[in-house]
């Protein structure tokens, strides 16, 4: 869900570039040691998945995980995005520098208000309803990143209009898939490793 370059007017991306830096800025300070090795491995996961992509317009369709990463990570996944975007705009040209801000915060606020919404209940319910939770967040996680892309497609003009709403309606099956994938990482998790929704989980409590 990469939008490219020259695809935003100037003040969109200027927003998005002050936005991002925030994020990533907030999320460094929430970063607790013992949560580095989790930022890495997601940060990892959404370069990979979202390698294989259908470009569609100024935008393109592919696998996320950034419901999953706010799940884990809270604040903090947005440096862990932040990584994998300016990896993959330096070394395959996905996106580009001067929207990196954008693409960022397009990202990365979904798992954030993911983590506020779904975190608590993800932290302390069992598996099976933590599952559940996880499902919810990892789709509604993509229609709130489908939506900020849309969004800032529209505050660039009329013309990108057609083109927002292709971007929504194209990701419909990708919140399907994203939801179910969060929700079996999510039980396997709760069941090897609980500790890993502990900390974060906690703060948004």
């Amino acid at each position: 869900m990469h939008i490219v370059d020259g695809a935003l007017s100037n003040p969109v991306v200027i927003a998005g570039a002050v936005l991002g830096a925030a994020g990533v800025a907030r999320g460094l300070r929430d970063l607790p040691m013992e949560k580095i090795p989790a930022a890495g491995v997601l940060s990892a996961t959404f370069f990979v998945a979202s390698l294989v992509h259908v470009p569609i317009g100024p935008s393109s369709v592919h696998l996320i995980m950034n419901g999953l990463a706010g799940l884990v990570l809270g604040w903090a996944a947005f440096p862990a995005l932040f990584v994998g975007l300016l990896l993959q705009a330096v070394f395959f040209g996905f996106g580009g520098i001067t929207v990196l801000g954008v693409n960022t915060f397009n990202i990365a606020a979904p798992a954030v208000i993911v983590w506020w919404l779904c975190g608590r209940q993800v932290q302390r319910c069992s598996p099976r309803t933590a599952a559940i939770w996880a499902g919810i967040g990892g789709a509604l996680a993509i229609a709130l990143t489908t939506l900020f892309v849309a969004l800032a497609l529209r505050l660039t003009g009329e013309a990108f209009l057609p083109a927002a709403k292709l971007v929504f309606l194209a990701h419909i099956p990708i919140m399907v898939i994203e939801g179910l994938l969060s929700a079996a990482a999510v039980y396997l998790a709760k069941q090897v490793k609980p500790e890993l929704f502990g900390n974060v989980a906690e703060a948004a409590s």
